[in-house]
């Protein structure tokens, strides 16, 4: 996807309405610090569009980023064609943030489960894992409620530049182990400071909207 065009186009509170949009969605969670924002970020090819912050659990709304883009599309007996199309990346907040309170956590719980339920354009669910470190008990939590409210859940594994290529495989290993993941569940490294694993993100991202 060549990203012509980004912007934060809804943003949902606990009392919020959520959007009924027209075009699918695909949805990032992980717990805070993880890199989501540096993630949507680097896949929309913005610096600060999605707000970075050293804060942990500063994301406490679901945040709808309109992508336009053009790619090379196959159509029956056209050959390639270029398309512009139009895809949602929606960031969930961050869990796992110490300092917010139990009720607090509850209500952001109860206003994610009720996305992942009411959302009629949501394809896909990301979780996000940092790298280095194998994964927690908020980890394995938020991939088994995943699971629970209907979605398989496709690993992106985070912070990529910040271990030696040799330990790649090796802690991938591990994040499997770690979550217990279904079997055929696809892990993703991905750095956002070299944007390696970008393109396959993308590529699974293009292959729902090639579903449609």
């Amino acid at each position: 996807m060549i990203v012509k065009n980004a912007e934060l186009e809804t943003v949902c509170g606990i009392t919020s309405k959520l959007p009924e949009n027209g075009q699918i969605e695909v949805a990032f969670a992980g717990k805070s610090n993880v890199g989501k924002s540096s993630l949507i970020n680097g896949l929309m090819n913005r610096k600060s569009l999605a707000r970075t912050s050293s804060a942990p659990g500063k994301t406490q709304t679901i945040n709808f980023y309109a992508v336009t883009g053009r790619r090379e599309t196959k159509k029956e007996a056209q050959g390639m064609v270029s398309a512009d199309e139009k895809v949602y990346l929606v960031d969930l907040p961050g869990y796992g943030y110490a300092k917010v309170s139990q009720n607090e956590k509850q209500k952001w719980g109860k206003m994610i489960e009720d996305y992942l339920h009411k959302s009629s354009q949501l394809k896909a669910v990301f979780l996000l894992i940092d790298i280095r470190h194998d994964p927690s008990a908020n980890d394995k939590q938020m991939y088994d409620w995943v699971l629970h409210n209907g979605f398989s859940p496709i690993i992106i594994a985070t912070k990529l530049d910040k271990i030696k290529r040799s330990q790649v495989q090796k802690q991938v290993k591990a994040i499997k182990q770690g979550l217990q993941v279904e079997k055929g569940t696809r892990v993703i490294p991905f750095s956002a400071e070299t944007k390696q694993g970008r393109e396959e993100i993308w590529s699974v991202i293009e292959g729902f909207l090639d579903a449609e």
